[in-house]
């Protein structure tokens, strides 16, 4: 997953040194709220979600160069890298590469899983320095390598974000909002996870699947996100959710029709 300061990489090495759906006239609340819910999937609004989640993580709208990303920012997470931070001690790496090794048998990366499965779960660059950053670095050159990271990012994170996004029956900002938020926080069971910062949203408010309105539970989900943000230190700047989700929100624009324009960590981006 992406690294946990919820900064763009440049921020945070300065810190450290669709279509109106008919649907019938008895359908339930929930039914009509998921028909009506747009897909964060359609190609167009997945790039702007792409450009969006690149502002924060890069500092740049430019999503596609990152796949030769590669640094260790001081985490704790060892390396991230790619175009959502896959990290070597936080096994996405490992199943991003073993999936490369799948398709591609002896590629340039794949003599490290030995030591990508020995360093899971920690910091270490153990078995891994001082060629892995180059290796990867030409691993992306490879079109295969570049496919992998795609589908990787929607198995674990888009995916998963945008099917529980239709299922409350959330429009494309409400998709994108769950999106950002696993990207950042994952998955998993610890009280910062996604679908803990979702129950914590749902203790305030209901979706529009369970007859709610959207845009008190968005912001209820929204509050619960800079909740968890603000629970380490280097999550303190929320303007990725302050200056631009919010912002988008607040001028209603459920669907995040273009022009866009936001601000993360105080810079300006613009979508026309």
């Amino acid at each position: 997953m992406k690294h946990p300061s919820g900064m763009s990489r440049r921020a945070l090495l300065t810190l450290l040194g669709a279509s109106a759906v008919t649907t019938p006239l008895l359908a339930s609340p929930a039914a009509a709220a998921r028909a009506r819910a747009g897909g964060l999937d359609d190609p167009a609004k997945k790039e702007i979600a792409m450009q969006l989640v690149s502002s924060a993580e890069n500092s740049s709208l430019d999503w596609k160069a990152q796949y030769k990303y590669i640094e260790d920012i001081g985490d704790g997470r060892g390396y991230t890298a790619g175009i959502i931070g896959f990290c070597s001690g936080t096994g996405d790496m490992l199943d991003l590469v073993e999936l490369y090794a799948d398709r591609r048998p002896g590629n340039v990366l794949a003599p490290y899983l030995p030591a990508l499965r020995r360093v899971d779960g920690t910091d270490s660059h153990a078995g891994l320095d001082p060629d892995f950053p180059a290796d990867w670095r030409r691993a992306a050159q490879d079109a295969e390598f570049r496919r992998a990271q795609d589908d990787e990012r929607d198995r674990v994170y888009f995916n998963p974000a945008v099917r529980q996004g239709k299922a409350d029956g959330l429009r494309v900002l409400g998709q994108f909002a769950y999106y950002d938020a696993i990207v950042m926080h994952g998955d998993g069971t610890d009280p910062t996870s996604f679908r803990n910062i979702r129950r914590r949203a749902l203790n305030r408010a209901r979706p529009p699947a369970q007859g709610g309105d959207e845009v008190t539970y968005l912001h209820a989900f929204l509050d619960a996100r800079v909740w968890a943000m603000k629970q380490e230190e280097a999550h303190s700047d929320t303007s990725r959710v302050d200056t631009a989700q919010r912002v988008f929100l607040r001028a209603g624009n459920l669907d995040l029709n273009p022009p866009l324009d936001w601000k993360v960590y105080g810079d300006s981006y613009h979508i026309g």
